[in-house]
Order: structure tokens, then sequence, then C-alpha cells
């Protein structure tokens, strides 16, 4: 494979767009040698359902669009960034019980943790901010398969 892929794709700040986003990304993926049907992929559509709920319920309407961007650097290294241009950074917010919503990034923190990788919020120049997730980049050596086959 190539020593750097990269790809991206900008989206209207709609409620629609994050099923765009997540088959963005795990077409990607598949085309860069990561099968669907694996752990890490339901992990990356996970991740990138969250950062991409995350830019258009959060943005109030100020961040017309989003952008998504993958990239994978010497089969090493998968990155995954959001980028929406709200200048609102994203805050901690309490975790009470009774609560149905903000907890996207400790989801996301969590899971980009237990595969080994590490979260990033960073501001851009145009004034918003890319949440980003890096992973290692781990691709099944053979088929994955769920059943055991039996003989009759």
């Amino acid at each position: 494979m190539a020593d750097h892929l990269e790809a991206s794709v900008t989206l209207p700040s709609d409620p629609a767009s994050v099923s765009a986003a997540r088959a963005y990304v795990v077409g990607t993926l598949a085309e860069w040698g990561l099968p669907v049907d694996t752990e890490v992929s339901d992990t990356v559509r996970l991740i990138i359902s969250e950062l991409a709920t995350n830019a258009v319920q959060h943005t109030f309407g100020q961040s017309p669009t989003f952008t998504v961007d993958v990239e994978l650097d010497r089969d090493e290294h998968l990155r995954i960034g959001v980028t929406d241009s709200h200048p609102r950074f994203p805050r901690r917010l309490p975790a009470a019980v009774q609560q149905d919503n903000g907890r996207g990034l400790v989801i996301i923190r969590w899971l980009t943790a237990e595969c080994g990788g590490r979260l990033r919020i960073r501001p851009t120049r145009e004034g918003g901010k890319t949440i980003s997730i890096e992973l290692p980049w781990v691709v099944p050596v053979g088929p994955v398969t769920t059943a055991v086959q039996q003989e009759p």
C-alpha cells in the first residue's frame, strides 16, 4: 500500500449527513483493506457516528457544513477527524443518571483508548475545531469467520 492515503468529504450539518459520513468512512477504509465485518470497523463506525452527530447537534446552526478527513500513514496509523466552524470546544457535562445526551466524547475517548489510540481536539485557523482520533492500523490477516463449520 502507499505511504500515505487521504480522503475527505464535506457534508451539510444535517442529521441525514451522519449516516453519509459513516458510509463514507467505512467505504474508504474497505477500499484501503479493512473488511467491513470486523470489530475494528464496527468501532470506527460508532466513533464516526458520534463525531458527526456532535458536529450536527452541537454547532447550533453556526456551522453549515462539517468535513470528515481520513488519513492512513505507512500502514501504521489511521486518523479520522471531523472539523466544523463552530468556535466552542466541547465541554464535559456532569454524568447525571437522567441525562440522555452529552456522553459522546466520553464514548469516543473510551473506544479510542480500547483500540490503543488517542483523541485530540484542536482549533482550526478559521476559528472552528477539529476533533480527531488516531488508531493503530490493524487489518486482519485472513478472512474473518464467525461460524464454525461442521462436517455432515
